[in-house]
């Protein structure tokens, strides 16, 4: 790296090779001094007073060379661009090469002129030692080199060739190999001294970069040496440990730093020898990092490395936000969002960590399971916001009451409880029975009032014996032992439930069976109009005849289809089986078939219905399609869409169960209907009951504003159809006081039964 040309160099430094030239000032002083002495002394002994006007010219040179020091001090160094730089170069360089070419030409006239030896000794030694000198002084500028020893030098070696003395001639040669000498140190020196620059300043840029990603890093960083003595610390790492300013640390034992810091700041007592414990198993390779909890919810995951010389690195960070993710994230894992419960999973968790701590433990447990009865109809009526709010008032009571036992929320409206080790199961069995019976009651909520009742089941065993999914099964069993009976009841488990559900679990096997070997068939109940005169419609009724069982009634049977998930099945079968038969009918009367919910789920029974009447050849305006209220709940929007679709294909749609929901007056309006079926609980006491006769009068009146047919189900006597009659009720009538559920062949039989009544009658009329 030669700098021998400025435009080479870097401006900053040239300006300091520059600067060099006007600094050592006392030198210049000294040498000042040791020129007008020798003049004048070579003057006095030699008595050539022309030394007498060189000892001025050197007091002269040495006095502008001062000016020029102080103009330059002067100058705005930072504004000085390199043009500028190698004016005052120049200027410099002259200054001192005239002091140089006066000591050159004092020593050529003592060798040419005086011919005394004192004076040659003097002066050539004296302008050897400045020569000298420059190599100090002037090495930051090539020109002031180069100048300077040809000044000097050139008019020694020419006085000496000119004296014609040989051996004074073959001194001044010598000469130029000390010129080339001179300028060669100097030139080396100017070498040395830019390549040093140049890599201080590399290395300080270096440093500075270090300094500042070292400063900036999103971790912390703590070197320490064998001692574990600080060496490096960085911003990061004192802000997070709160550890004072890095500058005041260096050379401090970390441990010690660690307990100030424990002191004066946020951590425990115990925390820097847990830290310096979790440092040494990190470093010696057996921890890979560790995380570290301090208060104020900070936490800092510590990772470090074994240095060659015996030191450590350690690098944490601030890992807060990432342990509360997790921490929120495995909340949600673990608790249900709404009431904040245990969810199954997390429940059946906590129980297993119960019975690990407490193994040795004898004693009863208890396992119970609450579900909310029909509280899908607080849904209905007041909406899902109500009905939340509502499940955690529920919730919070359940939390409450139930001390020391785990509770979880199994799903929907279900709940679940674990109670622990009691002494006797008498006691434990009161317990749980306390639990329900403070649950039980009103609730405010949104302003509102909800009378809440829970039916629960509960299996009371030894702890021994404890199986989650086998005791969650005899709970369950328990529950719906309790529902069947009446709302709001408790249940413990029993042997004999056992043998019911197994018992339940082959029924449902064979059902399984006997749905896809369509061993199930139909009959169908009639629909006549209001006077009897006439069949319009029959509804196709499913039956299923068990080989060992006998008949099992259709409530049975189709709710088990449900729970498995088949009855999408049995629909099908049921649409095919009824528009064949349909077609052996005559041709005013139509079939009408029952859609599940389950059906109406997606729109796949749009193909289903097509194809059975494309298989049948029965024209869609003698299919009736009945829906119940609870099709229409998970998915209003879309099962408005298939029935639309349904109803536009020629298809009649009838609402069935009228008036057994909580919000079905507002379907009328909204709903792709030509038919209301009005539910038998409005007919039952018809005739006693003034009241329920004009309920009914008032639904058969709004449904007939919006221009749907009326047809009345349950009509059993004729006291009641003669009411119906009277008031113009029903267009058509279902029900025993005509026709019981009938075979397919039996009704052509039944509408030709009706036409011999019909002409028997006006024959009567006529005679």
């Amino acid at each position: 790296m030669k700098p021998d040309n400025p435009n080479r160099v870097p401006i900053d430094v040239y300006l300091s090779f520059v600067s060099s030239l006007s600094g050592n000032r006392m030198t210049l002083l000294a040498g000042v001094i040791v020129h007008v002495a020798t003049c004048l002394a070579v003057a006095a002994k030699t008595q050539f007073f022309v030394y007498i006007p060189l000892a001025a010219a050197f007091l002269l040179v040495f006095c502008v060379r001062m000016v020029i020091f102080r103009q330059f001090d002067c100058v705005d160094k930072e504004s000085l661009s390199r043009a500028g730089i190698e004016r005052w170069e120049r200027i410099l360089v002259a200054g001192a090469a005239c002091t140089t070419a006066l000591l050159g030409i004092a020593s050529g006239y003592a060798i040419f002129v005086v011919h005394d030896s004192f004076a040659e000794l003097a002066c050539i030694a004296v302008t050897m030692a400045t020569m000298v000198s420059v190599v100090g002084r002037n090495y930051g500028s090539r020109l002031a080199v180069d100048l300077q020893t040809f000044s000097c030098c050139l008019p020694m070696i020419v006085c000496s060739l000119l004296a014609l003395d040989f051996y004074r001639g073959l001194l001044s040669i010598f000469l130029i190999p000390f010129w080339l000498t001179t300028r060669a140190m100097a030139n080396g020196v100017r070498e040395f001294l830019y390549e040093n620059v140049i890599a201080r300043r590399e290395i300080t840029i270096i440093a500075d970069r270090f300094d500042t990603a070292l400063n900036n890093m999103p971790h912390g960083l703590v070197m320490v040496d064998a001692e574990n003595r600080i060496q490096v610390v960085n911003r990061k790492a004192c802000e997070l440990l709160k550890i004072g300013a890095p500058e005041r640390l260096k050379d401090r034992d970390l441990g010690a730093v660690l307990r100030y810091g424990a002191r004066y700041s946020f951590m425990d007592a115990s925390q820097p020898e847990l830290i310096l414990r979790q440092l040494t198993q990190v470093a010696e390779g057996n921890l890979s990092r560790t995380l570290i909890h301090f208060p104020e919810g900070l936490s800092l995951e510590f990772s470090a490395s074994r240095r060659a010389d015996g030191g450590a690195v350690l690098i944490f960070e601030d890992v807060s936000s990432r342990v509360k993710a997790e921490q929120k994230i495995m909340h949600m894992v673990r608790f249900d969002a709404l009431t904040g419960l245990p969810n199954r999973e997390y429940f059946g968790q906590l129980v297993q960590e119960y019975l690990g701590k407490h193994q040795r433990k004898s004693g009863p447990l208890g396992f119970m399971v609450l579900d909310i009865d029909e509280f899908k109809h607080v849904n209905d009526m007041r909406g899902h916001v109500t009905g939340d709010h509502l499940l955690c008032a529920i919730a919070a009571r359940i939390k409450q009451a139930s001390g020391n036992a785990i509770l979880g929320r199994l799903m929907g409206d279900q709940f679940i409880l674990f109670f622990p080790h009691a002494k006797e199961p008498a006691s434990l069995d009161i317990e749980i029975r306390r639990v329900h019976a403070a649950i039980q009651g009103h609730y405010e909520v949104d302003e509102l009032t909800f009378l809440v009742s829970l039916s629960a089941g509960y299996a009371i065993l030894e702890s021994t014996a404890f199986a989650m999914d086998e005791w969650s099964v005899k709970a369950d069993l328990a529950l719906f032992e309790s529902k069947s009976r009446f709302r709001g009841g408790i249940s413990g488990f029993e042997r004999e439930m056992d043998g019911r559900y197994i018992e339940q679990q082959k029924l449902k096997a064979d059902l399984r069976d006997a749905v896809s070997a369509q061993a199930l068939h139909l009959v169908f109940q009639p629909m006549f109009r209001a006077d009897g005169s006439r069949i319009e419609c029959a509804e196709a009724l499913a039956r299923w005849v068990h080989p060992e069982k006998g008949s099992i009634p259709p409530d049975v049977f189709i709710r088990l289809a449900e729970d498995m998930g088949i009855i999408s099945d049995i629909t099908r079968f049921v649409l095919f089986k009824a528009c064949s038969e349909c077609m052996n009918w005559p041709d005013h009367i139509a079939v009408s078939v029952n859609l599940s919910a389950r059906d109406l789920r997606d729109a796949d029974i749009l193909a289903v219905v097509a194809d059975a009447l494309a298989h049948s050849g029965l024209d869609a305006a003698r299919l009736h399609l009945e829906v119940t209220e609870s099709c229409l709940i998970d998915e209003p929007a879309a099962v408005r869409a298939i029935l639309a679709e349904l109803r536009a294909r020629g298809i009649t749609i009838a609402i069935d169960d009228f008036g057994t929901g909580f919000s079905s007056l507002s379907y009328l309006d909204t709903l792709p209907l030509d038919i209301v079926k009005i539910d038998r609980s409005f007919v039952r006491n018809i005739v006693e009951d003034t009241r329920r006769l004009k309920l009914l009068r008032g639904t058969v009146h709004l449904a007939r504003e919006l221009g749907l047919k009326i047809v009345i189900e349950g009509v059993e006597t004729e006291e009641q159809l003669a009411l119906l009659n009277k008031h113009r009720s029903a267009d058509l009538v279902q029900g025993y006081v005509f026709s019981q559920p009938v075979p397919s062949q039996n009704i052509p039989l039944l509408q030709q039964g009706i036409g011999r009544r019909v002409v028997q009658r006006r024959r009567n009329k006529v005679a």
